[in-house]
């Protein structure tokens, strides 16, 4: 039975993208670790990383390089200040030289030292980076990493290394959603009381509340600082942020000195649909402005699908009186076991499975989780996630330009739309007359992912991405 926690679902972290930017990150830091099981790092001379497939041919756009980079350097993805990016990597740039962990430096031409290998496939897994390391004795080391979606990473042929942390067992074992129906009838408990209790087997309860406030901190300042920044967003292809501009509209003019003055403000504005519906949206466009400028979002459970459960998060919190931090906490931990699901039956990689992997998770745990939050049974919960995926069954991965853009950001809030489109359903249906079940869909979308061309998986070699092109955005 495979272990996911929900912090392994929502992860603090960095933009543009889980997988080329927070996996390889990720990826270097404990690529550096376990070599200091076997050897010092006083001993290396050089060090060089090449990538394959989607990490070589969009890994530019997603940052891949300097990802990996910062996780050479010691550098802890879901701490580091994200203002200090720019000057870090420059640094390096001018040096020539790398503090491998802070501790050992070496030369390193970033240009010569990171390789993007388009030409060679790997067929271990699409995303897939390469450590080569030369010791002062002439020994060469070379070893395969993958970062395989959602930050996640995997050693060689090795175990996942986040399923490695989890060795407690758990009372409530899930691995599907018939699973969590079962310990429903069976235990009386809801999504969130079953996640909370597995949580509890392998951190303590403070701690576990402490970090899912922590993520509803990060994300609500995603928010506000996508609804507060204007201008061009990097990389080329002369995006316009909209978030600052719909949020201003929206206010129509009234004043406020921070975000708590702010969110009190979007607390007492109309909920006629309209409004309600461009808030949404408002939301969810600002998280990922914010995520394809570098900044600090949540993963959830990819980068390039961060603004879905927040924008949902948001809708219920300015749009629904007395939703306290308890709500919060439930919410993301419905979100965390219905996107683990995904995780365990098929794939939340663009790279594997397309965006129906990230667009298409994230908004099934929005609607599961804002169906819990809204009054739903278990049943329905688990329906809603099934009718968000379903219709977001085939969707492709093909950002322009290799980057976390077009047509990235405003599927974040389709997405959200959609996921309050399938709570409502969901409240106003009998899951007892339903004919499709989430784990039907859980199938279906990973058989979609194989049988998807690899043109439509993040490898910007097909639709959008060669239909309109650098040149003509």
């Amino acid at each position: 039975m495979e272990k996911i926690s929900v912090f392994d679902i929502l992860k603090i972290g960095i933009g543009p993208s889980s997988s080329h930017t927070v996996g390889p990150w990720r990826a270097g830091a404990r690529f550096l670790k376990y070599f200091q099981e076997t050897y010092q790092l006083e001993e290396i001379v050089s060090l060089s990383v090449e990538f394959f497939g989607s990490l070589a041919k969009t890994g530019h756009g997603h940052g891949t390089d300097i990802a990996v980079v910062m996780g050479l350097s010691g550098a802890e993805v879901s701490q580091f200040d994200v203002s200090k990016l720019d000057e870090t990597i420059q640094s390096i740039r001018d040096l020539g030289s790398l503090s491998l962990l802070a501790r050992h430096e070496i030369a390193f031409d970033m240009q010569e030292c990171l390789k993007f290998n388009k030409n060679e496939p790997r067929s271990t897994h699409p995303n897939t980076m390469e450590f080569s390391v030369i010791l002062k004795d002439g020994t060469v080391i070379k070893e395969a990493w993958y970062s395989i979606g959602g930050g996640f990473i995997k050693r060689g042929l090795g175990d996942e290394l986040d399923a490695e942390d989890l060795k407690a067992e758990i009372p409530f074992p899930v691995q599907t959603a018939e699973d969590l129906l079962h310990w429903h009838h069976s235990e009386d408990k809801n999504i969130a009381e079953i996640s909370l209790q597995n949580e509890q087997n392998w951190r303590p309860l403070v701690e576990i509340r402490q970090s899912l406030q922590d993520i509803w901190t990060v994300m609500k300042e995603s928010v506000f600082v996508g609804c507060h920044s204007d201008g061009i967003l990097p990389g080329g292809l002369n995006v316009v942020r909209r978030a600052a501009r719909i949020n201003r509209d929206l206010l129509h003019g009234q004043s406020y000195k921070n975000i708590d003055e702010w969110l009190s403000l979007l607390k007492k504005q109309k909920r006629d649909m309209d409004t309600v519906t461009a808030w949404v949206s408002c939301f969810a466009l600002a998280v990922n402005e914010v995520n394809a400028s570098f900044g600090r979002i949540v993963t959830a459970p990819t980068n390039g699908s961060a603004g879905v459960v927040p924008a949902v998060l948001m809708y219920l919190y300015c749009f629904h009186d007395d939703f306290t931090q308890a709500d919060i906490d439930n919410f993301l931990l419905v979100t965390g076991e219905i996107g683990s699901l995904f995780k365990k039956g098929a794939t939340i990689s663009a790279a594997a499975g397309g965006c129906q992997a990230e667009i298409g998770v994230s908004s099934a745990m929005a609607a599961a989780a804002l169906t819990q939050s809204l009054g739903g049974n278990t049943s329905q919960s688990i329906m809603a996630a099934e009718i968000a995926m379903e219709h977001h069954l085939g969707l492709t991965c093909d950002p322009v330009g290799g980057l976390v853009q077009i047509p990235c950001i405003e599927r974040n809030s389709m997405g959200a739309m959609k996921a309050i489109t399938a709570a409502q359903l969901a409240l106003h249906s009998d899951p007892a007359q339903a004919r499709v079940s989430l784990d039907d869909v859980v199938k279906t979308m990973w058989r979609t992912a194989q049988d998807m061309k690899s043109q439509y998986k993040e490898t910007s070699e097909g639709g959008l991405a060669i239909q309109v092109g650098l040149a003509e955005c």
